[in-house]
């Protein structure tokens, strides 16, 4: 089984923070998103993984240290890394494709801005499998048509009228990719396009037509990365989880005076605590100092000062300073108010 993660965009929702860092390596829960998403898809198939090829962007921002990041995360998992760019920006279609190299044998791809909880056993039988989530509002996605079978007969985006409340996540399953390498060739070739960029869903659907028989893989949990707003939320759900699942989150190697922590929270290694309040469900990246300070429901990256602050609802990236008593901010690396 092969895993292939189309990372190559830039993330411009999750601005400032993905100046200087691709949107996938923001961490949640003191990880990166694509690394828990990598870790999560491989315990749901328990299926060994021979390769997980990682398609990224330009080399000025997606360079030496995200490579090497990503090769020991496929090496830890007991896979080959393989490393592949999108250099120019056209589309999910043409981000598969510039892995074709790895592009053969049973294969998940998952594009790395979500995360997800989930626990079933993949319908082998199938020719491919579509996750899935319900959702309220299944006008606001791409979703599912499905037969009296339960197999996937159409994909719509953002239907009008109601077609189903299964909403794509964005995480496939081919039982030979090789498949929709061909038909994905044939979109390029022929120059289909769909909001100006080749799409993988004109590739699936040259495959249903010619008869291939698509299920779902429903999820427990989608938790979205798409944004400050939601990206605070999914720390928060997936802090949640990990408490549940007694995985430690505190490093035993921080500093604490006269402070308080009010879990679940992460708390990285050199952390230093003066005269504050932790949590619940605030994430510090090592090296961080607050001070003074109330933190709770926030994402502070890594070897960032907080002072004087009463944070709740808020993001700050690396190497920031904060002295304020602001309740709701976001601020990119190397960003600093005083």
């Amino acid at each position: 089984m092969k895993i292939i993660v189309p990372m190559a965009g830039r993330g411009s929702r999750l601005r400032p923070h993905t100046l200087t860092i691709p949107k996938p390596l923001i961490p949640v829960a003191g990880k990166p998103i694509v690394h828990r998403l990598v870790e999560d898809i491989v315990g749901v198939l328990n299926e060994d993984i021979d390769e997980i090829a990682f398609i990224l962007g330009d080399p000025a921002f997606f360079g030496d240290e995200v490579v090497d990041s990503l090769k020991a995360l496929a090496t830890s998992l007991g896979a080959k890394p393989t490393i592949y760019r999108q250099l120019d920006p056209k589309g999910t279609g043409h981000a598969i494709m510039c892995a074709k190299d790895s592009l053969s044998g049973p294969a998940v791809i998952a594009y790395a801005d979500t995360l997800i909880r989930a626990d079933f056993d993949l319908d082998k039988d199938a020719d491919a499998v579509i996750w899935t989530k319900k959702v309220a509002n299944p006008e606001a996605y791409g979703v599912v048509n499905l037969n009296e079978k339960n197999e996937i007969i159409e994909l719509v985006e953002k239907p009008k009228e109601y077609v189903s409340d299964q909403a794509v996540i964005g995480i496939y399953y081919f039982k030979d990719i090789s498949q929709l390498k061909n038909e994905l060739q044939y979109v390029l070739d022929n120059n289909i396009i769909n909001g100006g960029e080749y799409q993988i869903n004109d590739g699936i659907k040259r495959m249903m037509a010619s008869g291939k028989i698509f299920k779902t893989g429903t999820v427990d949990e989608w938790m979205d990365c798409g944004n400050k707003e939601v990206t605070v939320e999914t720390n928060q759900k997936m802090l949640g989880f990990l408490s549940e699942a007694n995985e430690p989150l505190i490093s035993e190697n921080i500093s604490k005076e006269n402070s308080k922590i009010i879990e679940p929270c992460f708390i990285g290694n050199g952390v230093v605590l003066k005269n504050s309040t932790i949590g619940p469900y605030a994430s510090l990246g090592e090296g961080t100092v607050i001070e003074g300070s109330t933190v709770k429901n926030s994402i502070i990256q890594t070897n960032s000062t907080i002072k004087n602050a009463n944070l709740d609802n808020a993001m700050i990236g690396n190497y920031a300073t904060f002295d304020g008593k602001f309740t709701s901010v976001s601020i990119g690396d190397y960003s600093e108010l005083k």
